[in-house]
């Protein structure tokens, strides 16, 4: 086992116990490290691979779950050195970031964009270096991914997430008619956002409600707010709603878990029992989201496979590392277009919960 090093402005992390992995992780993802990636000569298969990662924002309850995942795939090869930063929702700050792990020798880096729109300076350095990229989780623009054949994504479909959540969605609804509180034969619905301009925001709105109407359930949209994937503020623009509402509102559908959550925190604070709650919807399987299905409080969500995922970027980013290709995991993965790797979602309610809660 090898010691831990704390340093402003990340953290670097080496291989120590799964407990301390995922205590750095999830909680100390913004703590600089002592040292980072060392060396710039090209990585062999006898040589220490050195991975750099920046995510957008560490209090992301996906990404801090997704990162522990990545963590424990890292705690079993002894081959690998990784270096986390968070860029704390500035672009800028992410900029910087990658040109340090350049400077520090590392051999890919992984980046979790913070605008999606905006990643020509970590191309350009990259590129310039020749340090391969994996862009994960938030899935940049088609063309800037086709700009030089050493850059990655792995994540997963958002339209596939989208139908999902509106199929379960459509499947409530057409089954249990107390749904339908005021009886007028529609389902009054208001949306949470994500993120203004997110392609993953946009996507999964549009074709979640799409495929609650191809499905044959009629509907009046009562309102639609972005919440910034934040608990908290969902909390306040659902709070609103019932304000202007009250028990008119029988569906809700959230970009993800947390603005789910922060609609069950609405409800529970105005002190209206759950008999009288809207059916309520999320995206991505977190362990919060998961339990809120399991107590009977979120009707049902759409597991993002973070598991899946971070094992892919691991395995990504040590192939290519070592000077390997994409398409060596094509037994492993589902690989398109020699750049993607997406992996499934799936649908989660109270009838298989227990599946997902052991994971």
């Amino acid at each position: 086992m090898k010691d831990l090093f704390l340093k402003k402005p990340y953290v670097a992390i080496r291989k120590s116990s799964r407990h301390l992995l995922v205590l750095v992780c999830v909680l100390m993802l913004s703590v600089p490290a002592l040292s980072g990636c060392t060396s710039q000569s090209a990585a062999r298969p006898s040589d220490k691979i050195k991975v750099g990662v920046t995510i957008y924002d560490q209090y992301d309850t996906f990404l801090s779950q997704y990162m522990e995942c990545f963590t424990k795939e890292l705690e079993a090869d002894e081959d690998v050195d990784v270096v986390v930063y968070n860029a704390s929702q500035s672009q800028q700050t992410q900029n910087s970031q990658v040109k340090k792990m350049i400077e520090d020798g590392c051999d890919v880096i992984c980046v979790n964009l913070v605008d999606r729109t905006d990643p020509s300076t970590v191309i350009d350095a990259a590129k310039k270096a020749d340090v391969p990229i994996i862009f994960f989780n938030r899935e940049l623009v088609e063309g800037d991914i086709g700009r030089w054949n050493r850059l990655f994504y792995v994540g997963a479909d958002a339209a596939q997430s989208g139908i999902l959540e509106g199929e379960l969605a459509a499947s409530t609804c057409l089954s249990d008619k107390s749904i339908d509180r005021n009886g007028d034969g529609k389902i009054q619905y208001i949306v949470l956002e994500g993120e203004a301009g997110h392609q993953d925001a946009i996507v999964r709105t549009e074709y979640s409600v799409d495929t609650l109407i191809k499905k044959g359930v009629e509907v009046d949209k009562l309102g639609y707010a972005i919440a910034n994937w934040n608990r908290a503020q969902a909390q306040t623009k659902v709070t609103s709603f019932i304000e202007n509402y009250g028990d008119g509102i029988e569906l809700i559908m959230s970009n993800n878990d947390d603005m789910a959550l922060g609609a069950i925190d609405a409800y529970e604070a105005a002190g209206i029992l759950k008999s009288d709650w809207p059916a309520i919807f999320g995206i991505d399987g977190t362990s919060v989201g998961l339990e809120a299905v399991r107590d009977d409080k979120m009707t049902g969500t759409v597991y993002n496979d973070k598991e899946g995922q971070a094992q892919a970027m691991y395995r990504l980013a040590v192939t290519i590392a070592r000077g390997g290709s994409i398409e060596e995991l094509s037994d492993e993965f589902e690989i398109t277009d020699g750049k993607y790797i997406r992996l499934s979602y799936e649908k989660i309610t109270a009838t298989n919960i227990n599946k997902y809660l052991s994971r």
